[in-house]
Parts: structure tokens; sequence; C-alpha cells
């Protein structure tokens, strides 16, 4: 059966959020290993790091998945923000290796109207630099996009480009997140259009290469190019769709985690809480 989580805050430090995550009864976690909106942040102490190792293994959540900073941009055709954003992603990177975080979540980034093919380049190269300077275990993954803005990423076929640049396959993945696909035009809303979806990820990607599925629903249409995330069953996509998802066999070992928002102005109740007692109900 998918493992059900959310993306849970490290305030007060980074294994406050395995703290938060058992208080909900998560079997997975997202989180920052700093603060998202900023560039730099404090060093990983050997004292937080013990703490993070002991309460992961005492609360059995597994895996924690990272996020990187929303200010890293390894398309930007500007030298000095890429240069920026490559000594930024290489930290996260050791951020990652110092506990022992198996994945790292990554958006590919914006061309800023330099062209997509340059970026694809750009970006695959930049990872790759990354992954040869940080001797880590962690694996990097591709986040499909929306495709708001400049962004790449919101085609599979540039996920497919951007980890051949790379040409690292066992340090290099994909997550999928169902509030991007939708967005950037790729429909889910019925078994069979869901079933297409999914085939022409595996035949451009490959199903071998999804390690984690966020699961967001849409506040805006179906090939709106934009990124707004809802809660489950009250966007755009409704909610049988995500019925598919927890229910096909091929993604049954995958973490599926929430990036929906903490709360809704028709409830006091935790809406984490809502959206997960909602997709485990629909776990056959």
């Amino acid at each position: 059966m998918p493992k059900i989580g959310a993306h849970m805050s490290i305030a007060g430090g980074v294994s406050r959020a395995l703290d938060r995550g058992e208080e909900l009864g998560l079997e997975t976690i997202q989180v920052f290993t700093k603060n998202a909106n900023q560039w730099a942040g404090r060093p990983i102490t050997d004292v937080e790091r013990k703490r993070f190792l002991r309460r992961r293994e005492e609360t059995g959540i597994d895996p924690v998945v990272a996020h990187d900073s929303y200010l890293i941009n390894l398309a930007s055709p500007d030298t000095e923000m890429f240069e920026r954003s490559l000594a930024a992603f290489e930290d996260e990177l050791f951020r990652c290796q110092r506990l022992e975080i198996p994945w790292l979540v990554m958006h590919p980034g914006a061309h800023l109207k330099s062209g997509e093919a340059r970026a694809v380049a750009q970006i695959g190269q930049a990872v790759k630099l990354a992954l040869l300077e940080v001797d880590a275990e962690t694996r990097v993954l591709l986040e499909t996009t929306a495709g708001q803005g400049t962004q790449v990423g919101y085609r599979f076929e540039q996920l497919r480009d951007i980890m051949a640049e790379i040409g690292l396959p066992g340090r290099v993945g994909v997550c999928l997140d169902t509030c991007h696909i939708f967005a950037a035009g790729y429909d889910i809303r019925t078994e069979e259009v869901y079933e297409r979806t999914m085939d022409t990820f595996d035949r451009v990607i490959g199903l071998d290469n999804l390690y984690v599925v966020h699961v967001n629903d849409s506040k805006r249409e179906l090939g709106s190019r934009v990124d707004r995330h809802e809660h489950i069953g009250r966007g755009q996509i409704g909610e049988e769709a995500f019925s598919f998802f927890l229910n096909d066999e091929r993604l049954s070992d995958l973490p599926f985690i929430l990036e929906t928002p903490k709360t809704a102005p028709d409830t006091q109740v935790p809406m984490d809480t809502v959206n997960v007692e909602l997709l485990r109900k629909m776990m056959r």
C-alpha cells in the first residue's frame, strides 16, 4: 500500500517535522532542510542531526523526502544567478547527506525567455556538476511543473532530456505532482485518460524512474499552466482521480505526499488530517 504523508514545517529544528508528522499519524513526510526563501541556512549541528536520525527511527516515518529552496534557478541565463543557484543546490545535497535523506526534489528551473532547449541543457549540466561534486547517496528528483511563466519541466519529454543530459541514472529520478501535470495539460480525471497519461509517462520517462508522488488538487483548470494547489476533491481535478493513483499497482511502493493548504475557511480541523483520511479511504 502507498505511504501517505504531507509536507511538514521545520520550525524549531528539522527534527520537529518528524514530531509533527507523528502527531498526525503520517507514514512519510517532506521537509525543507532550511528556510526555503533564503539562500543560506544555519549549519545542521551534531545535536540536531542525532535528534533527527533518532526521531526518524522512533517514529517509523520513512522515507523523509527533502525539497530544495524556491530561490534556486539552475536554468537562469544570468551568470551570477546561475552560480549562486548551483552553490545553493550543492549545499542542499550536502544537507541531505548529513541527514541521510534519500531523495531531494527540485523544480528544474525557469528559462526567463532565454529558450527552453538552452535551459534543459543547462539544468542537466548543472545537476551533473552538483552530483559529481557532492559524494552522497541522495538521489535528485526532477519535479513535473505546471509550466507557469517560463518554467521548464511541464512536458515529460523535457524531464527525459534533462535526465539524459545528466547522464547519471543511478542518481536522478522524477517526482510527479498531480496538480502540476493537470495544469500542464495532462488529464487524469477519468480512468481512461489517467491510463493514457501514465502510459505516456512510462513510455517517455519510465515508471521505474518515478520515486515520489505529490498529491494536490488544482485550483485552476486543465492546461491553465497555473500552479495553485487545492485540497483533495475541492479543485478542478476532483476526488476520483486520486483513487486511480492510489490503487495503481505500479505505484504501490511510492510515498504520496500532500502539499495542500494547512487550513480551510469552513473547518477548524487541520486540513492535513482531513486530506490524509480522505486519501486513505480511497485505497482498496
